[in-house]
């Protein structure tokens, strides 16, 4: 990259809990040789458009966006690639060379290449049961809707989450966690995904691993606790299991790329947010 002002990008919300973003894109900038650092902005509601202006500044590569922002910061930006529309959320913005600011979405290619990384396994002809209808569970209906999966069924405590959630996406099957066709769903499964925030903000399994057929794999998109009540069940059952880790250091090394045109930098990024993420989470 050309020399010049330090570059920045950052990563706004409200609230901002965790690092773990800004350590692992710092590592990458430091490993790459490019002058450039990583934020954390808490915005409140009112705060937001002024930062989205600031950002087109010659100084900015782009910035990411968590909650309460991922829909909102859709209307400031001056495009939003297809990916992000469809799920209805964008995560990170790309700043172009004439100041425009393009919206993309690292979830959903997230998740697949983790799926793939750290289950061995293709979302290709798989059948998917997704548990929650929020803005992850969306990301990871389409992505395996995009990949070709034979089934996905959404499965949320309530059905009219999970209804808008396949009347956005298409292609997917609604129903409740209470569902009775959801036993039969989850025994035919290669692939069960917990969306929710069950194991990390409430202890518990959002749906019991013994339901699942011997040949199952299950994905826990929660990276802290490193290690789940599902993914301990599962791996107690001798099924595929792994946590939303790898799909943390994925969706980054995707965001990195677009910002810097750098190669990979998985491993940099990995090695970075180990020491965070093998902490003991905070109480």
């Amino acid at each position: 990259m050309t020399s010049g002002p330090t570059r920045r990008v950052a990563l706004i919300g409200r609230p901002l809990r965790r690092r773990h973003s800004q350590v692992m894109h710092d590592a990458a900038f430091a490993a790459e040789g490019i002058d450039a650092r990583y934020e954390l902005r808490e915005l409140d509601a009112g705060d937001l458009a002024g930062f989205v202006a600031e950002a087109r500044g010659p100084e900015w590569l782009g910035f990411q966006i968590t909650a309460p922002y991922k829909r909102d910061v859709m209307a400031l930006l001056d495009a939003v690639e297809p990916e992000a529309e469809a799920i209805g959320a964008v995560n990170s913005v790309l700043r172009g060379p004439d100041a425009e600011l393009v919206g993309f979405n690292t979830d959903a290619p997230g998740f697949a290449a983790a799926v793939r990384c750290d289950l061995g396994m293709e979302l290709e002809g798989a059948r998917v049961v997704v548990a929650g209808a929020g803005g992850a569970a969306h990301a990871v209906a389409h992505a395996a809707v995009r990949a070709g999966a034979a089934e996905v069924r959404v499965a949320a405590r309530r059905l009219e989450p999970a209804r808008a959630l396949a009347d956005r996406v298409g292609g997917v099957v609604p129903g409740t966690l209470d569902d009775p066709p959801l036993a039969g769903a989850l025994a035919a499964a290669d692939l069960l995904v917990n969306a929710t925030t069950v194991g990390m903000l409430t202890p518990g399994v959002v749906v019991d691993p013994a339901l699942l057929g011997e040949h199952a794999a299950v994905f826990d998109l929660v990276y802290v606790p490193l290690e789940t009540e599902l993914l301990r069940a599962a791996r107690a059952r001798g099924l595929r299991a792994a946590g939303g880790a790898g799909m943390l250091v994925a969706q980054a090394v995707i965001a990195f790329r677009r910002w810097t045109g750098a190669g990979d930098v998985t491993d940099v990024m990995r090695a970075a947010v180990a020491p965070l993420l093998e902490a003991p989470a905070a109480p």
